[in-house]
């Protein structure tokens, strides 16, 4: 039986298939949906972590154990987890371990185009990668049996438009996969520098291995079309390639992006005139072609930036410029993300601006405070790096400077990376205030459950992460809950923290907007007493707009939050219940 799935449905599917035992996550767009997937079988334990190295360690110990493992995560939560992988590459495995890893070329959800494959040559280990979802289901369940038979953690490497497009998928059984016998073996898992320099000989044996295995592996793809241009490529560009090119071309789909085979290549080139390597992102395997004496062209004719498209490599391969297009007599105006109507994050960021503090923000929801009409938010960097960063900019230019600055962070990425970087203000003397905007959800990945909810993947109940509790045990003692929507308390609130010589910290809670469990009701409208001040429109609500010098509000949008109604001074703005 064949389904449609996309592609990270299809790696969940895999990991079925293979007999996997334990799936553990932190949610990132593109590759949240393998997850959110895989806790619908009932056969897998599946779990979100804090954060990505958690998640790794959590497989990790899994696969010691002698079960199949997977820790999946988006291209930056590779970052956070790279200290268990270099260590993981030298111990190895009991039970088959794959670490998912989603990159995300164009920066659609993202704040950098890293190149996962890199951290496969650092760490020395096996990564694979797949064009389509068919592909990634097979991959996975391959991934499994590799990392197996070479005592080796491997990466499947996704991308975006893998993850999140759509192809046939051949449905199969899952295999009874026993546990692997545990044996007690610290020369191999305790990774003392005694053991770690045995280990590193291994790993190095491990890799001649691996390099003669993908010279004649199936995963690698030669298409010959009796042409006298080549292209090598691999994962979602050999499918813009081939879009592109059709039968015109040779090609060399590379399904093993690490390590990548040298012979197989040199002989694929022999007689060819012209030879393009088609990859996003970094010139990996240009490099690596180059290197070993490969004349290829690459990344002289296609772009390091963003994705590429059927059209971009039609030009650069066969010179065919893309056909005419229709153009508008008048630009298309942008549509830039904004916090939803009703975001509990928008009374904060009004506040913050109407008192002209710097903001040092961090990743989620709240990013978008840095955005017109808001505009708030002086900084991000990465998940939990506001404290840090507010701390060190506090540090440098005194408590006068203190006074006009707080960090805003999310209650998941406090939880995620945030926790110590508020254990660093109290211990180093810091006295930096910040504000944990708890939406009581992981809001901008699809609404998953973590720590501070209360419930696990599968809506079970669970202890729930008290944030009062665990800041007054870390040193805290000025802590306030404030309701973002109460406007005038928070402003007062937070006039009062941002004073004080000792660490704040202010909690401002509001459920996200968009959560089953909140009901707005009605819609505001505006009254015959509007004075066309504005203000409102200086919320940034997607519902409140100025047309023809009128303010209108949006009923379809509005969600009868009331926010809104607290701005305006001169109560023009009324809810009208439906």
């Amino acid at each position: 039986m064949k389904k449609l799935m996309l592609g990270n449905e299809a790696v969940a599917r895999g990991c079925f298939e293979a007999g996997v035992r334990l799936v553990s996550s932190y949610p990132g767009t593109p590759s949240t949906e393998i997850t959110e997937t895989i806790v619908k079988y009932d056969d897998i334990y599946c779990e979100w972590a804090p954060n990505e190295k958690v998640a790794a360690e959590t497989a990790i110990g899994a696969s010691i154990a002698g079960a199949r493992s997977m820790a999946c995560m988006k291209h930056v939560g590779l970052n956070v987890m790279a200290d268990p992988l270099f260590t993981v590459s030298y111990t190895g495995v009991n039970g088959g371990l794959v670490f998912a890893v989603a990159d995300d070329p164009g920066m659609h959800s993202s704040q950098n185009e890293q190149d996962s494959r890199h951290y496969a040559k650092a760490a020395k280990i096996l990564m694979l990668e797949p064009s389509d979802s068919m592909e990634a289901k097979a991959f996975t369940k391959k991934a499994f049996e590799l990392s197996e038979k070479y005592d080796v953690p491997v990466i499947l490497r996704l991308s975006t438009r893998v993850s999140h497009s759509q192809s046939l998928v051949e449905i199969e059984e899952r295999e009874n996969i026993e546990l692997k016998p545990y044996i007690k073996d610290s020369s191999k898992y305790v990774m003392m520098p005694g053991n770690a320099i045995k280990r590193h000989k291994i790993v190095e044996e491990r890799e001649k291995a691996l390099k003669e295995y993908v010279e004649s592996t199936e995963l690698n793809v030669i298409e010959c079309n009796n042409s006298k241009i080549g292209v090598i490529t691999s994962g979602i560009s050999y499918l813009y390639a081939h879009e592109a090119l059709g039968n015109q071309v040779n090609y060399f789909k590379l399904g093993v992006a690490y390590p990548l085979p040298i012979e197989s290549i040199r002989n694929f080139t022999k007689g060819l005139e012209k030879v393009f390597v088609i990859e996003e992102l970094d010139p990996f395997i240009e490099e690596h072609c180059k290197m070993n004496g490969i004349d290829v062209i690459g990344k002289d004719v296609f772009t390091l930036l963003y994705e590429y498209t059927p059209q971009m490599i039609k030009k650069a391969v066969l010179g065919i410029e893309p056909p005419s297009h229709f153009e508008l007599d008048e630009a298309i105006p942008n549509r830039p993300p904004v916090m939803c109507a009703g975001c509990p994050h928008r009374g904060t960021f009004y506040v913050l601006k109407k008192l002209g503090l710097t903001v040092s923000g961090d990743i989620g929801c709240y990013t978008l405070g840095a955005t017109r009409p808001i505009e708030a938010v002086d900084t991000v960097i990465c998940m939990g790096a506001s404290i840090g960063a507010a701390h060190g900019m506090a540090k440098v230019r005194g408590s006068e400077f203190n006074e006009k600055l707080v960090a805003v962070i999310g209650d998941s990425t406090f939880v995620h990376s945030g926790i110590t970087g508020l254990i660093d203000v109290v211990y180093n003397k810091g006295i930096t205030t910040v504000i944990i905007l708890d939406n009581s959800i992981t809001g901008m990945t699809g609404h998953q459950d973590n720590p501070t909810t209360g419930y696990t993947i599968r809506k079970e109940e669970t202890k729930q992460l008290n944030l009062i509790t665990l800041a007054k045990s870390i040193g805290i003692e000025n802590i306030s809950v404030v309701d973002p929507f109460d406007l005038i308390n928070l402003e007062k609130v937070i006039k009062e923290e941002v004073k004080k010589c000792e660490p704040s910290l202010i909690i401002a809670s509001r459920p996200c907007a968009l959560l089953k469990t909140v009901k707005y009701t009605g819609h505001a409208v505006i009254t015959d007493k509007c004075k066309k001040c504005k203000k409102c429109l200086g919320l940034g609500c997607p519902a409140i707009s100025n047309k023809n010098g009128l303010i209108v509000i949006d009923k379809n949008q509005c969600n009868g939050c009331s926010l809104c109604l607290n701005v305006c001074p001169f109560k023009a703005i009324s809810k009208v219940e439906e």
